[in-house]
């Protein structure tokens, strides 16, 4: 089997079960943008690779289950109304990454500033997956009529989760975080 098969040469391509919308869709602007994050958080995770640090297998666990529910997500959104979805984003889903997030932030110093994105690359790239994960939720509410209401809250968590995985990272490796300057 090809990996091309031209059916996306004039500007349409196909949600699940075959219908056919502009490349420019809201729908596919949202779970294409939740596949950017997704990738996004695969080159994070690659910045790892060579890097140690106590509890780094729970960090890697934890991602392996946020990749594979972005897909999920992206199928959610993918899928026209009244269709059935296959694996749906469940309550379970956001409570797993309050868990994670109270977990790891609960280690963090308090924020009493504002930070800038940046630090270790891991933590660079997991801020920019934060942004685009903010990206999605934004294409997400735009079609909230034809999405599951916990693919939005999910959107919404996934962020928070980003952003406290970036100070984790930072935290792990003994990077310092780039604060705001004030004027």
């Amino acid at each position: 089997m090809k990996i091309y098969t031209r059916t996306g040469d004039t500007g349409l391509t196909s949600l699940v079960y075959g219908q056919r919308v502009p490349k420019d869709d809201l729908c596919v602007k949202a779970y294409g943008t939740c596949d950017e994050a997704n990738s996004m958080i695969g080159l994070a995770l690659s910045f790892l690779l060579n890097e140690e640090f106590q509890g780094k297998e729970i960090f890697l666990e934890a991602f392996h289950r946020v990749q594979t529910l972005m897909f999920h997500v992206g199928a959610e959104i993918a899928t026209p109304a009244g269709k059935e979805i296959k694996w749906k984003v469940s309550e379970s889903d956001i409570k797993e990454l309050e868990k994670q997030i109270d977990e790891w932030d609960a280690q963090l110093k308090r924020l009493k500033q504002f930070i800038l994105p940046g630090g270790h690359p891991a933590a660079t790239a997991l801020h920019v997956a934060r942004t685009m994960a903010r990206r999605a939720e934004r294409y997400a509410v735009s079609v909230k009529d034809k999405v599951n209401p916990l693919v939005l809250q999910y959107l919404n968590r996934l962020s928070d989760f980003l952003f406290v995985s970036a100070r984790f990272v930072n935290y792990k490796l003994n990077v310092n975080e780039p604060v705001l300057h004030e004027n």
